[in-house]
């Protein structure tokens, strides 16, 4: 994730305090359900109204939670398909936040009436991202659900009415970024304190729309405009919270705009964007799928790295004699082409290997996705001393 407003305007933000960017162990995405109300033409799950067979049962489920309570992950991210269809959803969520772990909640917000906020902010979830892919029209027809907006819109409402801290979610393609201004117009009305803006990841259904995908340019011109918007929006007295996900090569784009811009504090974005180092699939984020299949990452889904029904998730995360594992922990001697002679990799991590493989059929390519060109990613002299060598 890269965070405009703490990097681009110096905010720090309510989750630079839960999660230090240095955490010893994985973030881990848990989609405790394949089922779904909705059918998005993106998902990267590949989700359906019937798709619950296999899936880990409630005392599995508890006993995954306590494995990575023990194990000091510090949040899990209850997702899906649609996480709220699971029966025992909140009895899990109670489980692991006693066991002082921190629940997220990935949803698509159309289940989400009054009462139900009220149970998720009783239960603990500590963070509630809801999912819009535009304004209503084109939201819906992502979705293929009609009134999808206007249910996810009631659920986003209800949840900041009860108190709960909530986010839009939101991944952009060529069908919906003629949405962008407008869905900021909508997040200055409703007050919506955090919004993701995702990059798409070719992985489940996603894996056909790579020709939606934006081009470089439009990429460019993406993350500028959300740049000025959230820059405005805060000038506004509005201090929202923005990312962008699933494209490491926000960072660098972030800092070499700060530089033209000759501002100060460019260096330290700099400083920070490689202390965070990037992509951290397979170290810093894992998943454990509906039928315990542990992933590098969500969107991952064609390597498994082992099950929790035959092994423990802390057994599996440290098993380094798991070859994709142990590279993905050293990326810097395996990543090819560009990638490789990148001055920013030690800041990107190398992008998103699972839309590398997608694209290439080569885990180690280059990310096509990587927006920057040959001239912004070669060495440069100011930078060349601060950066570590190969065999460092």
């Amino acid at each position: 994730m890269i965070n405009i407003s703490k990097l681009y305007l110096g905010r720090d933000s309510a989750s630079d305090a839960r999660v230090s960017p240095l955490r010893a162990q994985p973030v881990v995405v848990w989609n405790c359900t394949r089922r779904c109300n909705l059918q998005c033409v993106h998902c990267y799950a590949e989700a359906s109204v019937t798709g619950g067979a296999n899936e880990l049962s409630t005392t599995e489920g508890r006993s995954l939670l306590d494995d990575l309570a023990a194990f000091g992950a510090p949040v899990v991210l209850f997702s899906g398909g649609e996480p709220l269809l699971r029966e025992d959803l909140f009895d899990l969520i109670d489980h692991g936040v006693k066991l002082g772990l921190r629940a997220v909640l990935s949803t698509n917000g159309t289940l989400i009436d009054e009462k139900t906020a009220l149970r998720l902010r009783d239960a603990g979830v500590s963070y509630a991202g809801i999912s819009l892919d535009g304004l209503r029209e084109t939201n819906d027809r992502f979705r293929k659900a009609i009134g999808g907006f206007d249910l996810a819109l009631r659920g986003i409402r209800n949840c900041l009415s009860a108190g709960l801290r909530t986010g839009l979610r939101l991944t952009v393609t060529r069908d919906n970024v003629a949405d962008i201004s407008g869905v900021f117009d909508l997040i200055e009305a409703e007050r919506i304190p955090r919004v993701c803006f995702y990059h798409l990841a070719y992985s489940g259904r996603g894996a056909a729309m790579m020709h939606d995908d934006l081009s470089h340019e439009e990429t460019r011109r993406v993350i500028d405009r959300i740049i000025d918007r959230t820059a405005l929006l805060h000038e506004r007295g509005f201090p929202v919270e923005m990312l962008t996900v699933d494209n490491h090569a926000d960072g660098p784009y972030l800092y070499l705009r700060m530089l033209r811009e000759k501002r100060p504090d460019a260096a330290r974005t700099l400083e920070l964007l490689r202390r965070n180092g990037g992509n951290s699939s397979g170290e810093g984020i894992g998943c454990v799928s509906w039928d315990g299949s542990v992933h590098p990452d969500q969107f991952w889904r064609s390597r498994c790295l082992g099950n929790v029904r035959q092994r423990r998730f802390s057994e599996i995360w440290t098993d380094v004699s798991n070859p994709l594992l142990a590279a993905l922990r050293d990326k810097r001697r395996h990543v090819k082409g560009r990638c490789a002679r990148c001055r920013f990799l030690d800041a990107c991590g190398g992008n998103l290997r699972a839309r590398a493989e997608a694209a290439t059929g080569d885990t180690w390519a280059p990310d096509p996705a990587c927006y920057l060109t040959d001239k912004e990613i070669a060495p440069d002299a100011t930078l060349r001393s601060t950066r570590p060598s190969r065999d460092d």
